[in-house]
């Protein structure tokens, strides 16, 4: 178990490559994983905000940590790629309780997580890498510890100077430990190529309608594309669609484009069977 941990580890690493990014569609439970997983995703990433909306809080750190881990443990056991976890800023308190969290973590199987600033100061951020990546070396696994700054999706910072202030956390939080930085929030091909260029780690963007493409993400340097909620959010508005439609006009298209049942089911093997097979 120990040695398939690693090797699931170092294959997470691997696969953040400009030449290739790593194109990563975010899910929310178990269900979200295999489907993502049978559409060709080399790694299953979560997104909290979308866990958070399943069990019906809202984003921002209101789920209870038992339930994340929980989760995330649930997603490794059912898929065979990769897992990395979204842990927004760690699930923590402080430094100690966010080496806890990475800890258990990594207990459940992850090989990666994302930590974020937010509206924290930097050196914040900063001495809570350095704990998480002090409790994945206690742990033995090498974790891929992904550093997220707000600076541009939260508007953080002057304008002026976004890009300067956005580089020098990099620096810092590269300097804690981080093994990658994620910048959301920024489409701008000049604004991610000099983010790319300055930034000693693979670069993450989340992308979504009107972004460049992987292809072209990766022509800027970019070694990691994630669409945060984006997918979750879409599962939710086809079906609020698939309600209106049923409600307004009493038809069924929008299920017309339904993943058929067999295809879906198959994709959930029958624990029973399984004891069955093994006994």
């Amino acid at each position: 178990m120990i040695t398939a941990h690693m090797d699931q580890a170092l294959l997470f690493r691997s696969l953040h490559d400009s030449a290739r990014p790593l194109a990563l569609a975010n899910a929310w439970d178990v269900g979200s994983a295999r489907v993502i997983e049978a559409a060709g995703a080399p790694a299953i990433a979560t997104t909290s905000a979308g866990v958070a909306w399943s069990l019906g809080r809202p984003d921002g750190e209101t789920v209870p940590a038992d339930r994340v881990v929980e989760l995330i443990a649930r997603i490794v056991a059912a898929v065979d790629v990769p897992v990395t976890a979204d842990i927004e800023s760690g699930y923590g308190r402080d430094a100690p309780g966010v080496a806890a969290t990475v800890a258990r973590v990594l207990e459940a199987g992850a090989v990666g997580v994302n930590i974020e600033d937010g509206t924290r100061p930097p050196a914040e951020l900063g001495a809570r890498l350095t704990a998480a990546r002090a409790a994945a070396e206690r742990a033995g696994v090498p974790l891929f510890l992904n550093a997220r700054t707000d600076t541009y999706l939260f508007g953080l910072d002057d304008p002026a100077t976004r890009l300067k202030d956005t580089l020098e956390r990099a620096r810092g939080y590269v300097d804690a430990g981080a093994d990658g930085i994620f910048v959301p929030g920024v489409t701008d091909p000049a604004t991610i190529a000099e983010l790319a260029a300055g930034i000693s780690v693979p670069l993450n963007v989340m992308a979504g309608p009107g972004a460049p493409t992987v292809t072209e993400l990766g022509a800027l340097g970019v070694a990691r594309v994630s669409l945060g909620s984006g997918v979750a959010q879409a599962a939710y508005t086809a079906a609020r669609h698939a309600a209106q439609r049923l409600y307004d006009t009493g038809d069924f298209q929008p299920l017309a484009e339904a993943i058929p049942f067999p295809e879906l089911n198959g994709l959930f093997p029958d624990p029973g069977a399984r004891s069955t097979a093994s006994a």
